[in-house]
């Protein structure tokens, strides 16, 4: 490496020598004297002129990457004016003057103290001038040259990346194009071949091949086949000085995938494939899988099954699942084990999607057998037909036969069969089944009326296992009988005008009526009306039948008057067209009414026509005006008189010294109490706490015992007064107004006990009030009234 170096140093140097000299030369014949001369007069008078002076300069190139033991020689600045006596200083400045370009300020020499490398700086630009030693004048303007660093191969290529990755179809044709890598080198394109790249392949042959200018690669070989290897590996190199001897290089990985085509068709690994079911699977049910393998991926390995054959294609159908790419084979219709035990399909596989460049390695689908048998199960029985429909007739006797249903068991064993009725769909229990031989029959007379279809469920289970169970619906229609006679469709009233005997009839219909019949049509219409015959030649009114289903109610005279009649009652008789035929008698209400001119309706009320003969319409609504005021004023005075009645009982919680009670009657004061002991006369009742209710008419009479009663001329008045007490408190007939009110007691807490002469039971002759002097100021009254008795007999 040393000795490459070294030759291409000398080379450099031998190139850049000549180049030197052409510019020197070139440089000589356009440089212009950098000092113009002028005139100077000498001692003897001569005029001297000043000779042009120019620079020169040997050396503008320099090699990079230098590693000699000396600073190398870059070049020489020399001027014309510099005699070689060393008056002549020579300055540089500019770019890296100083550092890394040093300047002999004798000679000019320029040397170049560091390595260079022209991939980080290619030139630079100084600026030399030459100026007098002793003064530092300039002798010359300064002047700019350049000094570029010359290219050697010191940079090997580079990829833009470090890997590629690429992708080419499988099977693709010889020269089919890859991808295209591409390098870089940092060194001089406009110098020597050091940047000139060229590229070729180092591992990936026979497979590949890479173009050597553009460094695309391309397909080697044909039918590369992505089934048999997909992934390559390719290594590529691109070298400098165009691929010759002594050039750098570098390489790089370009990873290499085949992508898939359709060019596998799918293929079943086997020939025949075994499945089962059991008849007791439902549709829907999965019966097995088949699955065609494919080699290609994605939508090129895409599988779709059918069945394009075989004695099972009504009872079996087939989907397929992209998820796992396998063909499903799926019960379609129920199998019987009993009626037939295997079943044949032939199932193909093919491809969703073709691509037309390789048709001709088809074709693209593959065929397979699949034998399925059908496995024995106990089943539930089944009934003949899937539904029944039965018809019985109304108000039929129960236990009339209305249907049978039948069912068996599918089974080889046959097992008995056992019926019921699904009572949640017969909640009235209007039908039995026998549960042998499933006859269906009433257990109650049934009304088409009201429902006129019944319908329920009937369950048919193996006896020997009862949870093998099948049920099927009943339908029972209930059948019409004549049975409802047809009666007004709606509560019809006609009304008539009164009017005069020579007023001509009209042929309008008073009213026009129709009628209903709850039974079926076939026992309804056609309605026939009439009058019934004893009233047949009914003198006011007939009836006139329409033949439509509708009768006209006619007045056969006139005059009618509300005086005399003001209300008519006319009996129909609506019979229906049903067998045998039913009829019932219906009443009409015909009304008189008051008319007018034109025949409209004013009044149909006899009493306000009578009234109107002798009183006005306002007099009327007088003398109901005051029947109103009455019966308020009446009101109103019962209500005051019951706010204001007193209460016929004082309870216990009311005090009685709240109350004030005048007593018109006077009675003989204390002088009466000598003749009886008046403190009878309280009630025992009251005493107790309880004081009976006197303001309730009792529910029967009390009848006084005749033992109770005195003598007329007794005259012990103590025992009447006990005698009409006891009376009194034993009789509950006695009204409130006739008892006796006991005022004797005025209550408890008082010192001075009750002032009352009523509980008096001696004389005043043996009272005795001189206590009445300790009492107090307020028995001041008191004491000297009653206190003082004995001073007042003294005085007397």
């Amino acid at each position: 490496m040393k000795e490459h170096y070294c030759l291409q140093a000398a080379l450099v140097c031998l190139g850049v020598l000549c180049h030197s000299q052409a510019f020197t030369t070139e440089r000589r014949s356009h440089l212009r004297p950098s000092f113009h001369g002028h005139h100077e007069k000498g001692k003897e008078g001569q005029v001297l002129q000043r000779s042009k002076r120019g620079w020169v300069w040997n050396q503008f190139f320099v090699i990079e990457e230098y590693t000699g033991p000396d600073p190398v020689l870059v070049g020489r600045l020399h001027s014309d004016i510099d005699s070689g006596d060393g008056n002549i200083k020579y300055i540089l400045s500019g770019e890296g003057a100083g550092t890394i370009f040093v300047i002999d300020d004798k000679s000019g020499n320029i040397h170049a103290t560091k390595t260079l490398d022209r991939e980080e700086r290619a030139q630079y630009t100084l600026m030399a001038q030459a100026v007098d030693r002793d003064t530092n004048r300039p002798l010359e303007p300064p002047s700019e040259f350049i000094v570029k660093v010359q290219d050697i191969n010191d940079n090997p290529p580079e990829f833009l990346h470090e890997t590629y990755h690429a992708n080419v179809p499988e099977r693709s044709n010889v020269g089919t194009s890859v991808i295209q890598v591409t390098a870089s080198d940092a060194d001089d394109p406009t110098y020597g071949n050091s940047a000139k790249l060229v590229y070729s392949i180092l591992e990936g042959q026979p497979y590949f091949s890479v173009e050597a200018q553009t460094g695309i690669i391309r397909t080697a070989l044909p039918n590369m086949d992505r089934e048999a290897k997909e992934e390559y590996h390719v290594v590529i190199q691109a070298k400098d000085m165009g691929g010759h001897m002594g050039g750098l290089s570098g390489t790089t990985k370009v990873t290499i995938t085949l992508t898939d085509v359709n060019d596998n068709p799918p293929k079943f690994p086997q020939s025949v494939y075994q499945m089962s079911v059991s008849e007791a699977a439902v549709p829907g049910e999965e019966v097995g899988r088949v699955k065609a393998k494919d080699p290609d991926i994605g939508e090129n390995g895409l599988v779709t099954y059918n069945i394009v054959d075989g004695d099972g294609m009504d009872l079996f159908e087939i989907t397929t699942d992209y998820e796992t790419q396998e063909g499903v084979v799926k019960l379609k219709k129920p199998v019987d084990f009993e009626t037939k035990r295997a079943y044949s399909l032939k199932v193909e596989a093919a491809n969703v999607h073709i691509d037309p460049k390789f048709i001709s390695n088809g074709p693209f689908k593959d065929t397979v057998t699949v034998k399925i048998a059908v496995e024995d199960a106990d089943e539930p029985p089944m009934f003949l037909a899937p539904s029944y429909i039965h018809e019985v007739q109304e108000n039929a006797a129960a236990g009339t036969v209305v249907g049978r249903v039948h069912a068996k068991d599918p089974d080889a064993a046959n097992s008995p069969i056992r019926y019921s009725i699904d009572r949640h769909t017969d909640l009235d229990r209007f039908f039995t089944i026998n549960p042998e031989d499933g006859f269906i029959k009433t257990t109650k007379p049934l009304d088409r009326e009201e429902t006129a279809w019944l319908n329920i469920s009937v369950f048919a289970a193996e006896i020997h296992n009862r949870h093998q169970e099948a049920k099927v619906p009943v339908a029972i229609r209930v059948l019409d009988v004549n049975d409802n006679a047809p009666k007004f469709a709606a509560p019809y009233e006609g009304f008539i005008c009164e009017s005069d005997q020579t007023k001509p009839l009209s042929n309008q219909p008073i009213v026009t009526i129709s009628a209903d019949d709850k039974d079926d049509t076939a026992n309804g219409p056609r309605f026939i009306f009439s009058l019934p015959p004893e009233i047949i030649h009914n003198p006011n009114f007939t009836v006139r039948d329409n033949r439509d289903n509708t009768a006209g109610v006619y007045a056969r005279r006139g005059g009618f008057s509300r005086q005399k009649q003001d209300l008519y009652l006319l009996p129909i008789v609506i019979s229906d067209g049903g067998i045998p035929p039913m009829s019932s008698t219906n009443t009409l209400t015909i009304k008189v009414c008051g008319c007018d001119v034109h025949g409209a309706l004013l009044s149909c009320n006899a009493e306000a026509y009578i009234l109107n003969a002798g009183l006005s319409t306002g007099a009327l609504i007088a003398i109901l005006a005051c029947i109103v005021i009455l019966l308020v004023i009446v009101v109103l005075f019962v209500t005051l008189r019951r706010q204001k009645k007193e209460p016929l009982i004082v309870f216990e919680e009311e005090d009685v010294r709240e109350n004030i009670i005048t007593y018109d009657d006077e009675g003989g004061g204390e002088e009466d109490t000598e003749a009886f002991d008046i403190a009878t006369l309280q009630n025992p009742d009251g005493i107790n706490g309880f004081i009976p209710r006197k303001d309730i008419k009792p529910e029967y009479q009390y009848m006084p015992r005749p033992g109770l009663r005195p003598a007329p001329n007794s005259v012990d008045v103590d025992d009447f007064i006990n005698t009409r007490i006891q009376e009194a408190d034993n009789d509950p007939t006695a009204p409130p107004y006739d008892s006796i009110q006991i005022y004797g007691y005025e209550g408890r807490g008082s010192v001075a006990g009750s002032l009352s002469s009523l509980e008096s039971a001696t004389t005043d002759s043996d009272l005795d009030y001189d206590y009445l002097q300790n009492w107090g100021p307020r028995f001041k009254k008191l004491a000297d009234l009653y206190g003082s008795k004995d001073t007042f007999d003294d005085d007397s």
